[in-house]
Formats: structure tokens, sequence, C-alpha cells
């Protein structure tokens, strides 16, 4: 039975619902942008480590770990404002359950934001005090 609802539902595929698709990516972020502090936050740092990079000439592999870095950071911040999106549309009443997601969601933003942390670190440093330059 589920699989036959399942069926009855599938999506068109068209130009317009790919060109749509986009849109609603984009929504989403500019939405973020402006309502979201931390992804002001996230694009400033976005801002200091490409000039970083640019100032010491980093290496292609390192270029691709920034890049990865600050992209899944960024991706973790969507993930946990469409999470408290949710998590506001169910109830908002102030319920323990309520604030364990969005207070883990933001834990999971806090911890990759400190491993990028380190390995930022971990390429610049060094070039910043001239060692292994």
């Amino acid at each position: 039975m589920a699989l036959e609802l399942k069926e009855n539902k599938k999506k068109k595929r068209s130009m317009i619902r790919f060109v749509q698709s986009f849109r609603n990516s984009f929504d989403g972020l500019k939405y973020a942008y402006k309502n979201e502090q931390s992804m002001t936050l996230h694009f400033i740092s976005c801002l200091v480590i490409f000039s970083l990079g640019i100032f010491y000439q980093i290496q292609p592999i390192e270029w691709g770990i920034c890049c990865l870095l600050l992209g899944m950071i960024a991706a973790t911040e969507l993930i946990n404002t469409a999470l408290e999106a949710v998590v506001d549309l169910v109830t908002q009443k102030i319920h323990p359950l309520a604030k364990i997601a969005k207070d883990t969601a933001s834990g999971a933003v806090f911890i990759f934001s400190l491993i990028a942390f380190i390995c930022f670190l971990i390429i610049f440093l060094p070039k910043m005090v001239g060692i292994g330059v």
C-alpha cells in the first residue's frame, strides 16, 4: 500500500522544476544570511580565509581543504537553521525535547567549526610565524 501511494506521488521531471530548485536553494541562502547572525560570521570567515590564502599563496591541496571546511560549516549551519524552523513549526512552547533538538544541532555546528579552526591553524599558523616557509 505504501509503495503504491509513493508511486502515485512521483514528481515529474522538467527544466522548470530544475530551475525552480535552484531558486528555492537561493531563497534558503538569502533567508539564512538575512536572519541568522552566524551566517554573517561564516561569510566574514570566508573572506578572512580566502584573503589569508591569497596572501600566503597556499598550495592547491590547502585551498581544497579550506573550501571544503568552509562549505561544510555553512552547510551544517543551514541544516541547523532548518531544524530550528521545523521545531518552531511543531511547537511554540518551551519543551525539553525542542531544546535538546536545537541545542544538539547548534552543538554540531560548533564542533565542526572548532575542527575547521584547528585545521586553519595547521595550515596558516606555520606561514604566519615563518616556520617551514
